[in-house]
């Protein structure tokens, strides 16, 4: 299975703008360098960096008549030509990096309002872009080793 990075973001605040990254630090244990949830504790600490596909957001799109853009569901890394759901308890490359898919990136309550008060949705509810989203919102990825990666680099499995 090969796939690639379409697009990078992180945000430095909870709730804060998307920063685009041409190239991103992995760090095992710690997450993506420069991004809020990097070394956090807490929940899902153990899982450094989200993953989301841009076909399950295409998707999602045509279902609800929304034009979200893959980054909207605030997944770090989006992707193109993979399955990611397929890649939870297994481990695969995205350059010189090695991940291992922990779990499902589901999506929750708090996405949801942020997406309907971001983009003044009102025609879709909530709880309906929970639904449209349910197994289609990527995953968590535990890093193992640090390295670099790069839009455009390849994800093999």
């Amino acid at each position: 299975m090969r796939g690639s990075i379409v697009s990078i973001h992180i945000a430095a605040t909870e709730g804060g703008e998307l920063q685009p990254l041409d190239s991103a630090d992995l760090v095992a244990g710690c997450g993506i360098r420069g991004d809020r949830h990097f070394a956090a504790d807490g929940s899902h600490s153990d899982s450094a960096v989200t993953l989301i596909e841009e076909e399950q957001v295409e998707l999602f799109n045509e279902l609800t008549g929304l034009s979200l853009a893959p980054h909207d569901a605030r997944r770090q890394i989006v992707t193109r030509g993979v399955a990611l759901n397929d890649l939870v308890g297994a481990r695969f490359r995205i350059g010189d990096v090695e991940l291992e898919g922990v779990e499902l990136c589901e999506p929750c309550s708090y996405l949801a309002n942020h997406l309907t008060r971001e983009f003044s949705i009102t025609d879709v509810s909530p709880s309906e872009i929970v639904r449209g989203l349910a197994h289609r919102a990527g995953i968590r990825a535990r890093i193992l080793n640090d390295g670099s990666v790069r839009v455009g680099d390849r994800i093999t499995v």
